[in-house]
């Protein structure tokens, strides 16, 4: 089959990858018909080379049809259209079925690096699991973890329940906004635009905060309030402004480790992305290497008692924060992978509904054949050519 596969610091590779097959009684093999290139994957491209493998196969947002399964597997059958969770869950262990912490399944944990659930396509930290950008891919614990969708629909109307739209939902739902509150959104990537869009269909203010112009604007076209903060001097000063002197009762924190301000923290990711494996994975384990702009901003902007919803992944095991600042506001902050399978329930008579009411047909600004994976992976990572969501179609 054909796979996007990794070969270093932003060389991605469409080649020949051996077709997968059924390993376990609980996997099933799927043939994937769209899978999308996430802000994350943008992580391995750049910073996250010290925890990756010559040739392993990326993505971790694919759909597609159940081509076979094992014989633990029950709930779908060859020839069902699914989409695939980004994390892998088993269902039954004491965080998948008590807790519905499900990206912190103690069945897949890496237990090796101290995380949590394994994730497709997505460096050792995470159990180097065959991705989904290819045309073939092995799911494990399918007896749990594919979701069946209706016939019909193209596939963008179901793709995003893979990630965005569950780590949307759980950054709006972590972000314990009040009923009528207000919240700001840092970042206008694919997470922080359906962010952003959930908040307003459940009844909330949305202040979202970007520079990209196409992401404002389409921001703006779901009738969200946005800053250009290349137009303001002081970010939180201005939501202040505009909440009564207050801030937004919540921040949602979209943008993580890729925050453009801070020279050290770009020089960081920079030098770890050039340095031995061994050497790199030392020092993201020991350093701060986070531009934390983004997250600064948010403690400056919520107002005292309210919450800050962190949903952008950070990579450094010592980044220092204002806990001064924090504990004399009283700021509540959650943050964590998605725990996908737990907001499927909410989510689906959204994806399903003929009005598209948070707009997911309006979010994929490229479609791409697999063959072409490598150029989405630069104009996204550059911010060219209008790139916000990039599907490839192999």
């Amino acid at each position: 089959m054909k796979a996007l596969t990794w070969h270093g610091r932003r060389d991605v590779r469409v080649e020949e990858a051996p077709d997968p097959a059924i390993k376990e009684p609980t996997d099933a093999i799927l043939r994937v018909t769209s899978s999308a290139i996430c802000g994350s994957d943008l992580h391995l491209y750049e910073v996250f080379g010290p925890f990756m493998g010559e040739g392993d196969i990326l993505g971790h947002e694919p759909m597609g049809i159940v081509e076979e399964v094992g014989a633990d597997v029950t709930h779908i059958k060859p020839g069902d259209r699914v989409v695939v969770p980004f994390n892998i869950s088993c269902g039954y262990c004491h965080m998948c079925h008590d807790l519905k912490l499900y990206a912190q399944c103690e069945t897949t944990q890496v237990r090796e690096y101290g995380m949590g659930a394994a994730l497709f396509g997505f460096s050792k930290l995470y159990g180097e699991v065959p991705g989904g950008q290819a045309e073939y891919l092995r799911v494990p614990q399918a007896q749990f973890g594919p979701i069946k969708v209706p016939e019909g629909p193209p596939d963008d109307r179901f793709l995003f329940l893979s990630d965005v739209l569950p780590t949307a939902w759980q950054a709006v739902r972590y972000a314990d906004i009040p009923d009528g509150g207000s919240v700001a959104v840092f970042g206008l990537g694919p997470i922080g635009q359906m962010s952003a869009r959930i908040a307003r269909h459940l009844g909330h203010r949305v202040i979202a905060v970007d520079r990209v112009p196409e992401r404002i604007a389409m921001a703006r076209r779901h009738a969200i309030e946005v800053l250009n903060f290349t137009e303001l001097g002081d970010v939180p000063e201005a939501i202040r402004q505009m909440t009564g002197g207050r801030g937004t009762d919540s921040v949602i924190d979209a943008v993580g480790m890729e925050a453009d301000p801070s020279t050290v923290a770009r020089l960081a990711q920079t030098l770890t992305g050039m340095m031995p494996a061994k050497a790199a994975a030392a020092v993201m384990g020991k350093v701060g290497v986070d531009r934390l702009a983004a997250l600064q901003q948010a403690i400056d902007t919520v107002r005292r008692g309210g919450t800050i919803s962190i949903i952008g992944v950070y990579g450094g095991m010592a980044d220092p924060l204002p806990m001064l600042r924090m504990f004399d506001k009283g700021v509540a902050v959650r943050m964590g992978q998605a725990h996908v399978r737990r907001w499927i329930d909410d989510l689906m008579p959204l994806v399903t509904d003929d009005t598209d009411p948070i707009g997911v047909m309006d979010l994929a600004t490229h479609h791409l054949p697999l063959s072409r994976a490598p150029h989405g992976y630069e104009i996204f990572q550059k911010k060219q050519d209008g790139a916000i969501k990039i599907v490839l179609n192999p």
